[in-house]
């Protein structure tokens, strides 16, 4: 199904917002691809990038995944081998750490190696869940950043973060009482800790750059 993009349901994600925001930035930006939300081995096996949200607890959020009968397989498959272009969102990249730590320890994908931790704010009067716009500070230059201005702002909803193994993997961290990793990125994997489909222009300019990304 070359063409098509394949928003992964698991029965966990804000799956029409992020069908609505990548449909219209394949408009706009006139790549042709057509958007398609499933739980469709086939579909996700044969797509020309694949995009999987999340919202929750990490442990559930796996559990949803799991249940899909030859899911985790197929994207192994398709991410890992055959280097399909891949972004999750939100709780859909923390599951590609080794571990989430939510509620007990949480075996993740282990495509980025890290583990899945706490907010520990160092200021008392910040709250947890961190939510709300922020600003992101774009470590390191990475096409799915591009025209994305050093000072932009995106809206993040979580309590935990992503600790990454290898700084190298950490494209860009946002400040909220301590260094929190706001994208990661390795290869033809990228995750957002915000939501790029509530993030306005920094979103949607992210989001097109990801249809249109070669790895």
């Amino acid at each position: 199904m070359s063409g098509t993009v394949a928003l992964i349901d698991y029965g966990s994600g804000n799956l029409r917002s992020a069908e609505k925001a990548l449909a219209r930035v394949s408009v706009e930006n006139a790549t042709g691809q057509q958007i398609v939300v499933t739980s469709d081995t086939d579909v996700v096996a044969k797509a020309e990038r694949i995009v999987l949200p999340g919202v929750g607890a990490f442990g559930d959020c796996m559990n949803g995944l799991s249940a899909l009968p030859g899911m985790i397989d197929v994207l192994n498959d398709a991410v890992l081998k055959r280097g399909t272009p891949f972004l999750g969102i939100c709780v859909g990249m923390q599951l590609l750490a080794d571990v989430g730590r939510e509620f007990g320890d949480h075996k993740g994908l282990g495509w980025i190696g890290g583990e899945v931790v706490k907010i520990t704010t160092r200021d008392p009067s910040l709250k947890i869940p961190h939510m709300g716009w922020n600003e992101l500070k774009i470590e390191r230059d990475h096409p799915l950043l591009a025209n994305i201005p050093p000072n932009g702002h995106a809206y993040f909803v979580h309590s935990y973060h992503f600790r990454a193994k290898d700084p190298a993997h950490v494209l860009a961290t946002t400040d909220y009482g301590e260094t929190l990793t706001a994208m990661i990125g390795r290869d033809n994997i990228a995750g957002t800790q915000f939501h790029p489909e509530k993030s306005q222009a920094v979103g949607l300019t992210l989001l097109g750059n990801f249809l249109t990304w070669r790895p």
